[in-house]
């Protein structure tokens, strides 16, 4: 199928597209949340949740906002080649765990965002400098 239609498609599914779609698809993550869904001959990941939707759009967004530095960019205006995609996605979130617990695995990406606003509040609070450096050590590309 080509792109436009998939794009179509998409664009009129009521699905709430999972920003950390790339990472679970992967297998570099997983979430509790998480619906796979086939869409145009493609797997896609939807969130079955509206709140922890909203949380994991955030966290990317300060995530892409906190690696431009780390990907050599000055800013971020448009999508990010899957190499990079994946490494502030996998990354951030692995440092993220690595920062709650001391563990690489992220079992469950609802979950972890919840507990790190436990701990440090609201995700303009999270140790996004740490994450990042973490993020170069615990990352390997496949």
């Amino acid at each position: 199928m080509d792109e436009a239609a998939y794009r179509q498609a998409l664009t009129t599914s009521t699905l709430r597209y999972c920003p950390f779609e790339k990472t679970i698809l992967t297998n570099g993550a997983a979430c509790s949340k998480a619906e796979r869904h086939n869409i145009a001959e493609r797997e896609i990941i939807a969130c079955n949740d509206a709140e922890a939707h909203q949380r994991c759009i955030g966290l990317r967004d300060l995530l892409r906002h906190n690696f431009t530095f780390a990907l050599g960019k000055l800013h971020i205006d448009g999508p990010l080649p899957h190499a990079q995609e994946m490494r502030m996605q996998c990354g951030g979130l692995k440092g993220l765990q690595f920062e709650l617990n001391g563990g690489e695995e992220v079992f469950d990406i609802a979950a972890l965002v919840v507990m790190a606003q436990q701990k440090y509040g609201e995700l303009d609070d999270f140790p996004y400098s740490q994450m990042v450096r973490l993020a170069n050590t615990l990352y390997k590309a496949r």
